[in-house]
């Protein structure tokens, strides 16, 4: 019998024999494929801007900005932070978190998409800051363990410690007459140059080796 020899060309169906650089060749665009798709295709970044038509005695109206939320805050081109307040018809009342005076008319406004907060953790004793938690101190910046927005809802009456200590503030007139709670809020209320800052200080000087954390706010108009 004689021998049969068929050719490659015989049979289209039968896959042509394949060099080793056409293989690795061929598994190297495979892996480079796998590897395109295993990466998630890129969301694009989609910023919304809107523009001051009115700003004054702290307050900014902005337009543009139909999808931003109550207390969210915003920036502004002059580097101006504002949170959103009144929420209306294709305008936004904004309260301005720096001066005014900054601000011009026509200018853009961003949206961040995120509360106004401020840092908090035990970095911040002794520290003195302005009322967005920035140092004001001069002594760097803050190693916060996290963010509080300004407007969280405040613990309930039922989950507060009682009050049935008093704080001893050095102040006999006070300690005496009008004793504070250890653990409450107190308002120091009074005309210009009337001591209500020593007051203050010597309050704190005088829980100096007591295990009590004081926070003092002082607000200024003008």
């Amino acid at each position: 019998m004689a021998e049969t020899h068929r050719s490659a060309s015989e049979n289209p169906s039968e896959p042509l024999p394949q060099s080793h650089t056409e293989l690795h060749s061929a598994e190297q665009f495979e892996a480079w494929r796998n590897s395109l798709l295993a990466v998630p295709a890129p969301t694009p970044a989609i910023t919304e801007v809107g523009k001051v038509t009115e700003v004054g005695d702290g307050v900014a109206v902005v337009t543009g900005l139909a999808r931003a939320l109550a207390d969210e805050l915003l920036v502004f081109e002059s580097g101006v932070r504002g949170m959103v307040l009144d929420l209306e018809p294709g305008r936004l009342g904004v309260i301005l978190l720096g001066p005014s005076e900054s601000i011009s008319l026509g200018e853009d406004v961003r949206r961040t998409r995120k509360v106004v907060s401020v840092p908090v953790g035990p970095a911040l004793l002794g520290r003195v800051v302005d009322a967005m938690g920035r140092p004001r101190d001069g002594l760097g910046d803050i190693a916060a363990v996290a963010d509080t927005p300004i407007e969280a809802e405040a613990p309930g009456v039922l989950s507060r410690s009682a009050i049935f200590r008093p704080l001893a503030t050095g102040i006999k007139a006070i300690d005496a007459a009008v004793p504070v709670g250890l653990g409450q809020r107190e308002l120091i209320i009074g005309d210009r140059q009337t001591g209500k800052t020593s007051i203050a200080i010597d309050t704190m000087l005088n829980q100096a080796r007591s295990d009590v954390t004081c926070i003092y706010w002082c607000a200024r108009h003008g």
